[in-house]
């Protein structure tokens, strides 16, 4: 048996066809359209948390790094004290305005009639020269 082919004519297009196609457009447009802006929002809030936590993340970091440098200046401006006073002390000292520091006991082995005995006699003094 042979097999009939069927030969369709190809439709002629329509006003209906147009108007149907135009439809179809339409619904695709607005669906694509809808599925942009929901993107669009979706990476929109992704950016704003991203920028969220770099914020504070750098924020953390300036605050860390501020804190070091106040450490590191008052332990500067601490030696730097203590080298003016040190340095000033003496002239302190000389103008009467502060006393002298006390020094530390020395500890020795010996006792005190031991080192009683042990006193050494100063030099004697040469005579000054005379000009003429």
């Amino acid at each position: 048996m042979a097999t009939k082919k069927n030969a369709r004519k190809p439709l002629e297009p329509s006003l209906r066809h147009v108007w149907l196609a135009g439809l179809g457009l339409i619904v695709v447009g607005r669906r694509e359209a809808l599925a942009a802006v929901a993107d669009a929002t979706r990476r929109l809030d992704a950016a704003r948390q991203q920028a969220a936590t770099f914020a504070s993340t750098t924020q953390r970091d300036v605050l860390g790094r501020l804190a070091d440098a106040r450490e590191q200046g008052e332990a500067r401006v601490g030696q730097f004290s203590a080298d003016v006073e040190a340095r000033l002390e003496p002239v302190l000292v000389k103008l009467g305005l502060k006393k002298k520091p006390a020094r530390k006991a020395s500890r020795s082995r010996k006792s005190a009639p031991a080192r009683a005995k042990t006193v050494r006699k100063p030099a004697p003094r040469k005579p000054a020269a005379r000009r003429a």
